[in-house]
C-alpha cells in the first residue's frame, strides 16, 4: 500500500474511534439509568422521604410484550357484550303462504317470501348472542403484571409514595396531589381502598384506583403512570410470588 495511502487511512481510523466509544459510554450510562434498583420514598408534598430497593422481578430483563399481549386479548374479550343478533327465516315473521304455485308460471320456484334471497327476509349465519370470554393460566396472567410493573420501570414512570390517605373525599385535594407529581394518566395502586379515595378519584379522567390484590395487566399498561404505595408494593411482590 502506498505511504499516502496509509496515512489516509490511518487518519480516518483515529478520528472515527474516539465517538463510536463515546456513543456506546452513553448509551450503556441511560440503560444503567433506566434499570436501576432503587428508586425514592415520596410523601404526598413530592419530598424524598426514604428509599425503596426494588425485587429483580421488576427490573431485570427486557419486557416480554408478548405475555402482556395474550392477557390483554382475554381480558378485551371477557368486556365484550357478544349482544349482536339477528333472525334467520324461521325468526322473521310472515312468510307462511307459498308466494305463488310451484309450477307453470315461469317464475322461479319459491317456498316463503322470508327466505333469505328476499328483501325482508331472514339473515343466513348472521351473528348470534354469545360470550366470548375466555381464562389464560393463573401464573400467566401474573407474569403479564409482572412485564406491565417492569415496563412502567424501565421508562421510569412508577412513583413509591409513604402512603395515600386523604382526611375527606375532596377531588380538589386528589388534584393537587397528582399536580404535585406532574402526572397525566396515573393508576392508583393502594393496599386497601378507602371510602375518601374513591370519592376523591372516581371524578378525575384517566385516574383508576385499584388495590395490589385485584389489579391486573389491563390496568397496568392502560395508564402512562403508576402511583404506588408501600404497602401496596408489598402486597403485590407477595401475591406475584406465591
Amino acid at each position: 500500500m502506498p505511504e499516502r495511502r496509509k496515512k489516509a487511512v490511518a487518519h480516518r481510523v483515529k478520528k472515527t474511534t474516539p465517538k463510536k466509544t463515546v456513543k456506546k459510554a452513553v448509551v450503556k450510562a441511560e440503560t444503567k439509568k433506566a434499570t436501576g434498583s432503587t428508586l425514592p420514598v415520596y410523601d404526598l408534598n413530592g419530598k424524598s422521604v426514604d428509599t425503596l430497593t426494588l425485587d429483580p422481578l421488576f427490573h431485570e430483563g427486557q419486557v416480554n410484550t408478548d405475555v402482556i399481549h395474550q392477557a390483554i386479548v382475554m381480558y378485551q374479550a371477557g368486556q365484550r357484550e357478544g349482544t349482536a343478533s339477528t333472525k334467520d327465516r324461521g325468526a322473521v315473521s310472515g312468510g307462511g303462504k307459498k308466494p305463488w304455485k310451484q309450477k307453470g308460471t315461469g317464475r322461479a320456484r319459491h317456498a316463503s317470501i322470508r327466505s333469505p334471497l328476499w328483501r325482508g327476509g331472514g339473515v343466513t349465519f348472521g351473528p348470534q348472542p354469545r360470550d366470548y370470554s375466555y381464562t389464560i393460566p393463573q401464573q400467566l396472567r401474573r407474569r403479564a403484571v409482572v412485564e406491565g410493573v417492569k415496563s412502567i420501570v424501565l421508562n421510569g414512570k412508577l412513583i413509591i409514595l409513604k402512603e395515600l390517605s386523604l382526611n375527606e373525599p375532596k377531588t380538589k385535594r386528589m388534584v393537587k396531589i397528582l399536580g404535585v407529581f406532574k402526572t397525566e394518566k396515573p393508576l392508583l395502586l393502594v393496599d386497601k381502598k378507602t371510602d375518601n379515595l374513591t370519592l376523591a378519584s372516581r371524578n378525575i379522567p384517566g385516574v383508576s384506583l385499584k388495590t395490589a390484590e385485584e389489579v391486573n395487566a389491563l390496568d397496568v399498561v392502560s395508564h402512562k403512570e403508576c402511583l404506588m404505595t408501600q404497602s401496596a408494593y408489598s402486597g403485590l411482590l407477595k401475591r406475584l410470588k406465591s
